[in-house]
């Protein structure tokens, strides 16, 4: 799913789920649900998720950032297997983020941009981005800030 899909909420699959698998390139059908989702995590997510969010994040930062070490994804992808649990949550993490960012910004690159890579005050000064890929208490330091946002408190 290309972010420019956001513009319209009404073309985004209305599910969080889907959506996220959208962003990782996960060919999932449309009763994909979350427990589908947190299933396909936990068995690994396929090489193509990590080459997917690192495209995303290429395109919308003009950066090499890796959530997956390149040579995790070659070494990976040279076994045939999936990515692990550890890096399947956090490819994850990050695309919940992503989702939600481009959600509040309806797709508007260089806002999802400027948010991801601009230091926030409400998160000690990290990025959103460096904090999502910390952990997964650290997305949801991000997606809660996203969803004061969106509730109207400043930030």
């Amino acid at each position: 799913m290309n972010l420019s899909t956001y513009t319209d909420l009404a073309r985004v699959p209305a599910s969080e789920s889907l959506r996220v698998a959208n962003l990782l390139d996960l060919r999932v059908s449309a009763g994909f649900s979350e427990v589908d989702l947190a299933r396909l995590v936990v068995h690994g997510l396929p090489i193509r998720s990590g080459k997917a969010l690192k495209g995303l994040l290429r395109t919308l930062l003009n950066a090499q950032i890796d959530v997956v070490p390149e040579a995790t994804l070659r070494r990976t992808a040279k076994a045939g297997k999936p990515l692990s649990r550890e890096h399947s949550e956090s490819i994850y993490q990050v695309g919940r983020v992503i989702d939600a960012v481009s959600t509040v910004y309806r797709g508007d690159q260089q806002r999802i941009a400027a948010f991801l890579g601009r230091p926030h005050p409400l998160l000690d000064g990290e990025t959103p981005l460096d904090m999502a890929r910390s952990s997964s208490a650290g997305a949801d330091a991000v997606l809660n800030l996203l969803h004061r946002a969106e509730a109207g408190v400043a930030l």
